[in-house]
């Protein structure tokens, strides 16, 4: 459990280095803008360093856009999981601080290929291990929490408020290229992790009590289990159906290894669902 929590612990700190070395060595230098609360920091202190004599850096402002959202996560989501997204801000910042902001290349699709794909693999990763790179997916996590929200459109919301008011300010070439290495990042995490909100597993297992009250005392969501047998030896069985946010795979996955490491697990997206999403 130590080792695993360790694991995870590195995974974040490596995840945090990675965006900063994105934005310090690519996406700052070109001007072109990542997204969430990462792309809003960088775009107020554009803004304030431009058009008045405050400067305040991406990485000051990216915690303290962090620190009210991880707030609402301790109180809303948990304390695991906002602790290690917390984490994660707050380490990015340090490695924002500490690394210089220079250019490796001029040539901006360079910059904004290469700055989404690096970026996209800390956040790919980190969400992988269950913790998150802080503000838009806390706040994700706690509308799902709530109510079955369609959280893809606040976070279009913000990147398109980001987009287009780099646009307005800096060009449109600029807000262009940020759509380039938002598309780019996207497509990395796809491959990595999963960009999809919700998720069915399909988990066959034979100690059906035990993952149950496993997963219970994890996890708010509510189980259907359906008899299964095996087709080839005709054990008797039972299928768990479980819909789950994107945040929730590493539990789900680390609570089946441990009660059932033999169990037969399906993952697939879930693209809407009817009725209630949360056990009471």
């Amino acid at each position: 459990m130590v080792w695993l929590e360790t694991k995870k612990l590195i995974v974040v700190l490596l995840g945090a280095l990675l965006s900063a070395l994105s934005l310090n060595l690519f996406l700052i230098p070109a001007n072109i803008y990542a997204s969430g609360f990462t792309g809003a920091a960088q775009l107020i202190s554009n803004v304030l360093s431009d058009y008045t004599p405050i400067h305040v850096s991406t990485g000051i402002l990216l915690l303290l856009f962090n620190i009210p959202v991880a707030i609402l996560g301790w109180m809303k989501v948990g304390k695991s999981f906002t602790l290690y997204s917390f984490l994660s801000v707050a380490a990015t910042t340090v490695f924002l601080e500490l690394l210089p902001v220079y250019p490796l290349s001029k040539d901006i699709l360079l910059n904004s290929v290469f700055g989404g794909v690096i970026a996209a693999v800390g956040i790919g990763f980190t969400l992988k291990w269950g913790a998150s790179t802080g503000g838009l997916d806390i706040i994700a996590m706690i509308l799902s929490r709530m109510k079955d929200k369609p959280v893809g459109t606040y976070f279009f919301a913000i990147n398109a408020v980001i987009i287009g008011t780099a646009g307005l300010i800096y060009g449109w070439e600029k807000a262009l290229y940020t759509l380039v290495a938002l598309y780019v990042s996207t497509r990395m995490i796809d491959a990595i992790h999963t960009r999809h909100e919700k998720l069915t597993a399909m988990i066959v297992t034979k100690k059906g009590a035990e993952l149950k009250k496993a997963i219970h005392a994890k996890l708010v969501r509510g189980i259907t289990t359906v008899p299964a047998k095996g087709a080839f030896t005709n054990e008797e069985k039972e299928m768990m159906i479980i819909v789950i946010t994107r945040y929730e795979l590493f539990d789900l996955e680390r609570i089946i290894k441990e009660v059932d490491p033999n169990a037969f697990t399906n993952v697939v997206q879930t693209t809407g669902i009817l009725g209630f999403f949360r056990k009471d």
